[in-house]
């Protein structure tokens, strides 16, 4: 058996902006976590990493996943605090990419780091094995890069660069502590300069800058055919580079030259001419306030080259393009690419041509399998496809034939000629047997160490295909299944963005009749990292609505609390497996489950506020007993007022951690960091909670409740704030409802109650609410633009 690694105490050296993130987010999984620089000139010797602690709440997206844990940060220095070292498990350096600063740090802190501690750089390019040299002999088995992708927490990659010293023993119990407590992806990579994400990354935005005057095309309409138009980030290339900073980017393609020498495309290793005129001029991209483009009040321009100055950003594919990008079949959109006379046409198959051609050319060097390039590109740059991967579904020796037929054109970035596995008769890199290493010559199957049987369904590949379980049931609706062979049933939606309607709620309710006839308990987890569930389909609520069918809507209404309720008092336990968005009746689920495993990135939300409602779904009467509960004989009220901000203001949580901040989620319910552990997580709640004898919680008949004077209470701070002008008239009328709700209705302050009246309650408002012109009003301005309306 490995010897498991225990990572207590960490320390981050360097408090700049990726070092700061680092620290944030090993706070957020709860490792206690030093973080230091240089000591203040002026003020606490500490200072630097103090005002770093506090910008992390300034950041967006927040590195931390509760704003409350920047408490937990210590800040330290290099000149007084090096003793705070001598009992980390963990040490990672993120200073800047300068091999001389390293080196002298690292011979610094040398004789503080303990002898079972693992010293990692975060450097994103640098050779380990140089750096290993600062060290002691003592302490370079322990050593190796560990390079984290900005922003840390949401970026799912982290690279491993072993050196030739580098204990392997250590790398097992590492990745684990990656994987599951970090929730990363992690790809081995070898030591060579920029690892494999940024020298196959960099390398596509080289590329497109170098085809980008070749074909006369503007930034935007490079921007607009490098984005969500070919499976990228929207950021695509010119935008991202605005965001990393221009200089940065500069910086990064003279590494690239400065270390590569020998590369077949060095000479294309140069910043662009108006690249440079630009850092020049001091327009460095979003930090300056303008770089390939800028906002002018609302806005956004985009540099003209030939003008030399900013116009209007309006650009999209043209008509041909976008037809083209519309191709279903892979093959034949690049054969349409290649072929056709259109700038933007010949742009794109010139980009993908010399990503294919760089990336196959430097496989066997870079990385172990065509795999890790992939995930390195995927993970680390958020395209939906890694390049072997696209290849592959492209034709793969119909590509590489073209490829071969424009380099000896000279069409080519370089000369160099596609390596002869490239062209020897294969399908692709991927087959059943796994993915292609060069060094081997063979597939090589996906990595066998036991954290990744955590993973039932892990990120996979093009053509991989896992163990879809046995059906036990199933409508148009939802599907009951079991995988492996246990007795824990699997619910998922069927629905767009795992939405509500009246087949998911009868196929929910008849469920849990097969489980607790056949089963010995039920985990509802979705297929789609996206959402657990979107709420209810508010199109068919509305469609009720604007044909008078208020009976038919109340009827719906009385099916969701049931199927809560059904839930709640299930003989076998359900148990929510929530990642992704979790908002309105998907959020009532999961509170009445026996349990919730939610994964870090969930965002989970009782929003119908925001559509001119309020939560009717067993939400109101959940939170309404829950206050109670924690009151025990005391009035609910305070309790009450806490929750009702959160559901009035439609408010959804920005991480687990925060929703267990907002009542949303409880105190007993799980967060995994790792969102494809979730299932292998839920379903060992589940089993546990089966195990010891679960009982479903008895009804509930006695609800301590607010009364007529809480809600007054909140009434009268509405009235301020109507007066204010801080709500509209709409909003007081739902907020009042919200507050009636919570609080029991117009009864005796400290009146019992039972579950039945709070859902007799909820559902009355909601009806209610529905009929209101300005609630149909803003329920059909979401459905059209995605967005609430205040009226």
């Amino acid at each position: 058996m490995t010897e498991k690694m225990l990572i207590r105490k960490a320390a981050v050296l360097g408090a700049g902006v990726m070092g700061a993130q680092i620290a944030a987010h090993l706070t957020n999984a709860g490792v206690q976590t030093v973080l230091f620089d240089l000591a203040a000139k002026d003020g606490p010797k500490n200072g630097i990493a103090l005002k770093a602690i506090a910008n992390l709440g300034k950041l967006s997206p927040a590195p931390l996943a509760l704003r409350s844990l920047a408490g937990s940060l210590v800040p330290a220095d290099y000149d007084e605090n090096l003793a705070e070292l001598k009992d980390c498990d963990l040490v990672i350096e993120a200073i800047a990419e300068r091999m001389d600063w390293k080196l002298d740090l690292y011979r610094k802190i040398a004789t503080h780091i303990p002898s079972h501690t693992i010293l990692a750089s975060n450097t994103s390019g640098l050779s380990i094995n140089q750096l290993v040299e600062a060290l002691p002999e003592g302490l370079r088995h322990r050593f190796l890069g560990v390079h984290f992708f900005n922003p840390p927490r949401y970026m799912h990659l982290v690279e491993v660069i072993p050196g030739k010293s580098t204990d392997r023993k250590l790398l097992e119990g590492l990745e684990a502590f990656l994987v599951s407590t970090l929730g990363k992806g992690v790809v081995f990579a070898k030591d060579t300069p920029n690892f494999i994400g940024n020298r196959i990354g960099v390398f596509s935005i080289l590329s497109t800058m170098h085809h980008t005057p070749q074909f006369k095309l503007g930034f935007d309409t490079v921007d607009a055919l490098t984005g969500p138009a070919i499976g990228r980030p929207k950021s695509a290339t010119y935008r991202t580079a605005d965001v990393v900073g221009l200089d940065t980017m500069a910086h990064v393609i003279k590494t690239m030259a400065d270390t590569l020498p020998d590369d077949p495309w060095h000479a294309h290793f140069q910043s662009p001419a108006w690249l440079r005129a630009l850092i020049e001029k001091g327009a460095l991209g979003a930090k300056a306030g303008a770089g390939f483009f800028r906002k002018a009040g609302k806005e956004i321009q985009v540099l003209d080259i030939a003008k030399q100055d900013y116009r209007t950003a309006a650009a999209k594919p043209s008509d041909e393009v976008a037809a083209i990008l519309g191709v279903k079949n892979p093959a034949e959109q690049f054969a349409k690419l290649r072929a056709s006379n259109d700038p933007q046409a010949q742009f794109l198959w010139a980009c993908f041509r010399d990503l294919f051609h760089y990336a196959a050319y430097h496989l066997e060097s870079i990385a172990e399998t065509a795999r890790d390039v992939d995930f390195a590109i995927r993970w680390g740059y958020g395209w939906k496809l890694g390049p072997f991967e696209t290849w592959q579904a492209a034709d793969w020796q119909a590509i590489a034939k073209a490829i071969a037929e424009d380099v000896a054109a000279g069409k080519a970035m370089s000369k160099a000629p596609l390596p002869a596995w490239v062209t020897d008769g294969r399908k692709g890199v991927y087959a059943a047997e796994g993915a292609y290493s060069p060094r081997a010559d063979k597939s090589l199957p996906r990595p066998d160490a036991p954290v990744y049987k955590r993973q039932l369904f892990p990120d996979p590949l093009i053509g991989e295909k896992f163990d879809q379980g046995k059906t036990v049931w199933e409508n148009d609706g939802v599907r009951l299944w079991t995988l492996g062979g246990d007795d824990i049933g699997i619910v998922s939606f069927k629905t767009k963005m795992n939405t509500v309607n009246d087949a998911v709620l009868d196929g929910l309710q008849r469920a849990v009749e097969e489980s607790e006839k056949q089963l010995e308990a039920m985990v509802i987890w979705q297929a789609s990292d996206k959402a657990f569930s979107a709420g209810a389909d508010l199109k068919g609520a509305l469609g009720l609505l604007k044909e008078g069918k208020i009976t038919q809507l109340e009827a719906m209404i009385a099916n969701f609390q049931r199927t809560s309720m059904r839930i709640k008092h299930s003989l076998v336990p359900v148990v929510a497996a929530v990642r992704g968005l979790c908002l309105g009746g998907g959020c009532e689920f999961q509170m009445h489950a026996a349990r919730t495993v939610a994964a870090l990135e969930s965002y989970i939300g009782l929003v119908e506020a925001g559509v001119g409602l309020l939560p009717a779904g067993g939400g109101c009467k959940e939170i309404a007993e829950r206050c109670a509960r924690a009151s025990l004989h005391d009035d609910p009220f305070d309790q009450i007022k806490k929750h009702f901000e959160v559901i009035a203001m439609a408010r959804t949580s920005t991480s687990a951690l925060e929703a267990k901040e907002l009542g949303l989620l409880r105190d007993s319910d799980v967060v995994v960091f790792n969102a494809f552990e979730l299932l292998y997580v839920a379903k060992d709640v589940a089993a546990s909670l089966a195990e010891s004898g679960w009982r479903p919680p008895l009804p509930s008949n006695r609800i301590t409740i607010a009364g007529d004077v809480g809600t007054a209470t909140i009434k009268a701070q509405l009235v301020n704030m109507r007066a204010g002008n801080f709500i509209s008239g709409h909003d007081m009328e739902i907020a009042t409802r919200i507050a009636d709700t919570l609080c029991g209705g117009n009864i005796e302050r400290g009146s019992m109650v039972d579950a039945r009246w709070l859902l007799d309650l909820e559902r009355r408002h909601f009806i209610e609410l529905a009929q209101m012109p300005k609630t149909q009003e803003r329920i059909a301005h979401t459905m059209t633009t995605g967005k609430p309306l205040r009226n």
